[in-house]
């Protein structure tokens, strides 16, 4: 594996939303090149946990660091030319968009070309479109939907929609992706899959922190795991530690079969 880089470093990291303090002192890193699971009952936090990273709540206390750079106060929207992208629990996608369309959409934040050459239909912005069809192609390829690269978003399956929002995070060319429920609805050969394509991410070079209830999934897919309980971290470490934990067990793994 080569030399890991540290992406995203949560330092005693706190959110409250009035008198409910959701995240308490929370601190853990993501380094390139690395699967990183995120879990814990319900009400534990990993939601918050999520928006927090990916920028859409900002942080009561502590610091949010992303490649040695402090983001607390950045929105989601600079925090993805930076190399941040996430999927949501729910399908986020435009229902009248086809499929490649819709990996289109997020291609848009490698782009090189100013805006009235495109408009203009300059020959360096007609080769660099062809690029960004080629590219968003390539994506929808490998997150295993070929054979629907041309239907529209709204009839493809509720595991076909997860795999598209992976593509369409994929297509921002992020360094680390948030993977927000991954598996949701998905059967037992679709978790399959999906555990391929999440693999396969990370031999692309990219890190991925996988925030999931499934625990076959995570336990499959991860290097390291963060558990939370109540709002703060009660565990860290590797799968085969995290299953030993006797914290982990009483607070999240002991109804789970």
């Amino acid at each position: 594996m080569p030399d890991q880089e540290r992406l995203l470093s949560l330092q005693q990291v706190s959110k409250n939303f009035g008198g409910v303090q959701a995240v308490k002192n929370l601190s853990f890193d993501v380094n390139s090149n690395e699967i990183v699971g995120l879990i814990g009952p319900n009400g534990s936090g990993k939601s918050t946990t999520v928006n927090l990273i990916s920028g859409a709540v900002p942080p009561s206390s502590g610091d949010i660091i992303w490649r040695s750079q402090n983001v607390n106060k950045l929105p989601i929207s600079q925090r993805v030319p930076l190399g941040l992208a996430r999927t949501f629990q729910t399908t986020s996608l435009l229902a009248e968009y086809s499929v490649l369309d819709q990996v289109l959409t997020a291609c848009h934040t490698s782009y090189r070309v100013s805006p009235w050459r495109s408009v203009l239909r300059m020959k360096d912005a007609r080769a660099q479109d062809e690029e960004q069809v080629e590219k968003a192609r390539e994506l929808v390829e490998f997150v295993g939907l070929g054979e629907v690269t041309n239907d529209l978003t709204s009839t493809i399956s509720s595991a076909q929609q997860r795999l598209l929002m992976i593509a369409t995070a994929m297509a921002a060319d992020p360094k680390l992706i948030l993977l927000d429920e991954p598996a949701a609805g998905m059967v037992a050969k679709e978790r399959k899959e999906l555990a391929n394509v999440i693999k396969r991410i990370r031999e692309r070079g990219l890190a991925v922190l996988v925030i999931e209830h499934h625990m076959g999934l995570i336990m499959e897919v991860c290097e390291r795991i963060v558990v939370l309980n109540f709002g703060e971290k009660i565990a860290q470490g590797k799968p085969e530690e995290i299953q030993r934990d006797s914290a982990v067990i009483e607070a999240y793994l002991g109804g789970v079969h």
